[in-house]
């Protein structure tokens, strides 16, 4: 989110009532992010309405303003904002309210259940400290900030810096947590989250329930450094919304897919792509479906923009796996400066729709004959 005049003292309060009026009523208005090289809309190409976030996350309304001598400084602020989250916590739940500035964490932030993590906007950032990688995470990872099992959470309106770029975070944990990582969770919301120097995935929703990643940006500038950089990765979660986001995993060289449902562990479904501005990175697609033993059903990608990646979306198998892909959904999406085909389905299909899209310059469609399988509307406009 961009306000004429982020240093301005209005473009701050318009900022900060913005935020609280969006988690007062838990959803906002979900404005397509286009891209200066997107194609124009056509008629016949339908936006989709902004859905209904059934993540709330925390219903906290109790305000806490956290402070911090010295913050502008290298100091480590970790303790002492997590003090402030598990204080947060023992009363019910409240809403940790942070100002601008640059806050050196030198151990991951564990949200706790009902608390609601609130910064000023992007210039609100958290960022790993030169120490960062001496601690380890609940799973032996390097996230900057856990949910680790808690309920009702939100994580809002800041810069998750993970500091790849000056961190050596090619460790035997780096794909064991990630950058923003909501895990055994349930009713976690993560919106206007801006992700930077990832050296893992930089927004997962893992082994979770009822969540929503909305109005969020992640970026991977890096390369020659690092592989497997997922943007918002999903996996063996449920009934889920991730919806407005601006997602470029190709700003360096070693980025991965944009979007992953990933069913590796247990399925995924009921899970919604809408309105995201999509590139995958030059090692991905994006949006990968990937499994193996376990089913992904019942996904909807409606109106999404998805542009230069070697892929638009595909199927991916794993542990030698040939899981279902069933009931899937993909309408009214831009397709376009694809180096491969923008849509690449095989397997074990099912009842899989894909109407009303609009490609150009993006190569073919593959997907194999199944029962269902519905294909109409489709058409190339450059």
């Amino acid at each position: 989110m961009t306000l004429n005049g982020p240093g301005s003292r209005l473009g701050h309060l318009l900022l900060m009532a913005l935020a609280t009026a969006l988690l007062v009523t838990g959803c906002g208005s979900a404005t397509p992010l286009g891209h200066p090289d997107a194609l124009a809309q056509p008629d016949a190409l339908q936006r989709a309405e902004p859905g209904a976030c059934d993540a709330y996350g925390s219903q906290a309304t109790n305000v806490k303003e956290w402070t911090a001598n010295g913050y502008l400084d290298a100091q480590d602020t970790s303790r002492s904002l997590q003090q402030a989250i598990d204080s947060a916590a023992k009363i019910g739940g409240a809403i940790i309210q942070l100002p601008e500035g640059v806050f050196t964490l030198e151990r991951p932030l564990v949200i706790k259940s009902n608390v609601s993590l609130r910064g000023s906007g992007p210039d609100t950032v958290l960022k790993a400290g030169p120490d960062f990688l001496e601690f380890e995470g609940p799973f032996g990872g390097h996230p900057l900030i856990t949910t680790n099992g808690a309920q009702n959470v939100t994580i809002s309106w800041l810069t998750a810096d993970q500091n790849g770029e000056e961190l050596e975070g090619n460790l035997p944990g780096r794909l064991r947590e990630y950058l923003v990582d909501v895990r055994h969770s349930t009713n976690a919301l993560v919106q206007g989250v801006t992700t930077r120097n990832p050296y893992t995935y930089s927004i997962a929703v893992v082994a979770s329930s009822n969540f929503c990643v909305r109005e969020s940006r992640t970026t991977v500038t890096s390369s020659d450094h690092y592989d497997q950089l997922d943007g918002i990765h999903i996996t063996d979660s449920h009934d889920g919304l991730v919806e407005g986001n601006t997602v470029d995993q190709r700003q360096g060289a070693d980025g991965d897919d944009g979007l992953v449902a990933q069913a590796l562990g247990a399925p995924v479904h009921h899970v919604i792509y809408r309105n995201n501005d999509v590139r995958g990175g030059s090692h991905g697609s994006g949006l990968q479906l990937a499994l193996s033993t376990h089913e992904i059903h019942n996904i909807t990608v409606d109106g999404n923009r998805f542009w230069g990646s070697p892929d638009g979306l595909i199927t991916g198998y794993y542990d030698g796996g040939h899981a279902a892909v069933r009931d899937v959904t993909v309408r009214n999406n831009e397709f376009f400066n694809l180096q491969g085909p923008w849509l690449n389905f095989s397997g074990d299909l099912e009842n899989i729709e894909v109407t009303n899209n609009l490609t150009c310059q993006a190569g073919t469609m593959m997907l194999e004959d199944a029962p269902g399988n519905v294909v109409a509307g489709n058409f190339t406009r450059c």
